[in-house]
C-alpha cells in the first residue's frame, strides 16, 4: 500500500526501479545479432539475405508503428477503438493462417479467420473480466497485450493443425473413401487425421509448458521484471498466460478441424477435388 501510495504521487521508489530506456544505438548494437543470420545464409548458400533484410526492416516498421497506434488508443481509452482494433487483430491473424497452410481450397479465408477469431475473443475476454477484472472493463492494456499472445499463439497452432489434416485427408483419401464405402459416417472414417491434426496443433503450447522456467524465460515475465515488477508478479502473469494459450490453442485447433472437415467433404461425403498445393 505504501509503495503503490509514492506511486500514485510520482515518487520512484526502489522496490520498483523504471526500465533502463534503449537508444537509437542500443537497437543498432543489437541489430548486429542479424549477422549470425547472414553468416549462416551464406555460408550454406541458403540464399535468404534478401528474406533476412526484409524480415528485419519489417520488424522495426511493424514494431514502431503498432507502439504508435498503442499510444494513441491508450490516451483514447475509448471501448468502441479498443474493440476495433481487437477486430483489426484478429482479421489480420485469420488472413496470414489463410497464406501460410501448404494446401489451399476455396473458402479458406473465411475457415481461417473463424477458427481465430472466437476462440481469441472467448479466452482473452475469460482472462480479462473473470480472473483479472481490472477496474475499467475495456482497458486496453490489458485487453491488446493478451489478445496479441492469444493470436500469436493460436496462429501458429491452427496452421500446423490445418496442414496436417489437410495433407492427411489427401494423402489418405483412398483409404477414407473405403471407410466410407463401408458405411462409417464421415465422423468416423476422419477420426484419426482429425485426432492427429488437433495434437499436432496442441504440441507446441504443451512443449512450452513442459520447459517454462527451466529451460526459458518467456516474453511475459522478462518484459515484466525489465519493467521493474517484482518476479513474483511477473511469475503470476506468466502463469496466467501459459494456461490461457493453452486453452487458446487447444480450442483454436479443434475449431479449425472441425470446420475443415465440414468444408473439405460434401453432402454425399465426397472429398473436394479442388484443394490444391500452394504454390
Amino acid at each position: 500500500m505504501i509503495l503503490e501510495s509514492l506511486e500514485n504521487i510520482g515518487i520512484q521508489t526502489s522496490a520498483r526501479p523504471s526500465p533502463i530506456p534503449l537508444s537509437w544505438v542500443d537497437l543498432l548494437l543489437i541489430a548486429a545479432c542479424l549477422l549470425v543470420n547472414v553468416a549462416l545464409s551464406i555460408r550454406f548458400r541458403m540464399g535468404i539475405g534478401k528474406q533476412l533484410l526484409i524480415a528485419g526492416t519489417r520488424t522495426v516498421i511493424q514494431l514502431f508503428a503498432i507502439g504508435f497506434i498503442l499510444d494513441k488508443v491508450f490516451t483514447i481509452n475509448r471501448p468502441l477503438l479498443v474493440f476495433l482494433v481487437l477486430v483489426m487483430m484478429a482479421l489480420l491473424a485469420g488472413w496470414t493462417i489463410s497464406r501460410r497452410t501448404k494446401r489451399t481450397f476455396p473458402g479458406i479465408l473465411t475457415t481461417s479467420i473463424l477458427s481465430i477469431t472466437f476462440p481469441a475473443f472467448l479466452m482473452t475476454g475469460y482472462a480479462v473480466f473473470v480472473v483479472v477484472h481490472p477496474p475499467n472493463w475495456a482497458d486496453p492494456r490489458y485487453l491488446i497485450p493478451l489478445m496479441g499472445m492469444v493470436l500469436g499463439n493460436s496462429l501458429t497452432a491452427i496452421s500446423l493443425a490445418m496442414d496436417r489434416f489437410t495433407n492427411a485427408m489427401v494423402e489418405n483419401r483412398s483409404q477414407i473413401e473405403l471407410l466410407l464405402s463401408f458405411g462409417f459416417d464421415r465422423y468416423r472414417a476422419t477420426e484419426a487425421p482429425l485426432r492427429d491434426a488437433i495434437r499436432t496443433g496442441m504440441t507446441p503450447m504443451i512443449n512450452a509448458m513442459l520447459v517454462v522456467g527451466l529451460v526459458s524465460l518467456p516474453g511475459m515475465m522478462t518484459g515484466q521484471i525489465l519493467g521493474g515488477n517484482s518476479p513474483g508478479t511477473a511469475v503470476r502473469y506468466q502463469i496466467l498466460v501459459m494456461f490461457l494459450l493453452a486453452g487458446s490453442t487447444a480450442l483454436g485447433s479443434a475449431l479449425a478441424v472441425l470446420l475443415l472437415r465440414r468444408r473439405l467433404l460434401d453432402s454425399r461425403d465426397r472429398l473436394y477435388p479442388s484443394i490444391r498445393r500452394r504454390r
